[in-house]
């Protein structure tokens, strides 16, 4: 089924190694990348927009947000229960793109369980029921992002959130700036719905802009493991690009030790802005930030 036109905020949960200096760089790189989709996109006659990045770090770098268009009246972004836009259901739709499906060191079948354990672990919480649904990927490349970017994919969608896959290095440095590739791991965008005069909807008054769907990509340069700290934790990976999936931001402040030079994060969660360990189980803060949002969710 054809969807409507949308609007796009471009949310992007990723985990970076760098300086500050390469902080503002990325920026500045992700405010052109999103003037070129743009560009495209209205060249395709589609009212869409590309409109934040948000970027965690590795280890003790913290992320930043980046607005392409600074909209500080809205408290963020979020599914809309019954949104005809979406058919009308209250399920969210999800997908794993099984042609750029496996994680480099990994077989396709350990880095789909470990994806699809993640997914469950955000689906299984107690105190709300997302109809959380798995479709099939009919084979496709799926991928809007790399699509207009020119990394194949497909230039539409058909999930509410698609896992989009293992991608090279290189779309990465394209999509975020020249040193991505060796920085970034995980990346999630959200795109939001705009009316026919191209103005963000917020149709149930909830002071959040609609969202239309998600995609995340992670980069293959990477080794990626099994509940190891390195190689990267598929697993904590997916599950942390899930949890921008699911509407929760990053939340935690970073300290470091003096005596040993470690870096902590406080409260430690999924959801800090950068990867420090191996977590494959929500913490009081992940649980409670979910619930806050989907405890009022509507049973399907």
């Amino acid at each position: 089924m054809k969807r409507k036109v949308f609007f796009v905020c471009l949310l992007v949960g990723l985990f970076l190694l760098g300086t500050q200096r390469a902080f503002s760089q990325s920026a500045a790189n992700i405010k052109e990348t999103m003037a070129f989709v743009n560009g495209q996109l209205q060249a395709r006659g589609e009212n869409v927009r590309l409109e934040v990045v948000e970027y965690n770090t590795y280890s003790h770098r913290v992320g930043q947000t980046v607005y392409f268009n600074n909209r500080t009246h809205q408290l963020g972004h979020h599914w809309v229960p019954g949104d005809p836009n979406r058919w009308g259901t209250t399920e969210i739709y999800w997908l794993s793109d099984q042609v750029d499906g496996t994680a480099t060191g990994l077989t396709i079948a350990e880095t789909q369980a470990a994806l699809n354990n993640a997914m469950n672990t955000w689906n299984t919480q107690n105190c709300a029921v997302i109809p959380l649904v798995q479709w099939p990927d009919y084979g496709m490349d799926w991928g809007y992002v790399q699509w207009a970017l020119g990394f194949g994919g497909f230039g539409g969608w058909y999930a509410d959130f698609t896992h989009a896959g293992w991608l090279a290095g290189a779309f990465f440095d394209e999509a975020l700036g020249s040193e991505a590739s060796n920085n970034v791991l995980g990346v999630t965008f959200t795109f939001i719905w705009v009316d026919d005069e191209g103005y963000p909807t917020d149709i149930d008054n909830n002071g959040k802009l609609d969202v239309a769907f998600r995609e995340v990509y992670y980069n293959n340069q990477f080794p990626w493991g099994v509940g190891t700290a390195y190689p990267i934790d598929v697993e904590t990976i997916v599950l942390h690009e899930s949890g921008h999936g699911v509407s929760i931001g990053h939340f935690g402040k970073l300290f470091r030790t003096d005596a040993n030079g470690k870096f902590h994060f406080a409260p430690l969660a999924v959801m800090n802005a950068g990867y420090t360990q191996v977590q494959q189980d929500l913490k009081a803060t992940d649980i409670a930030s979910f619930c806050s949002i989907w405890a009022h969710w509507p049973m399907r």
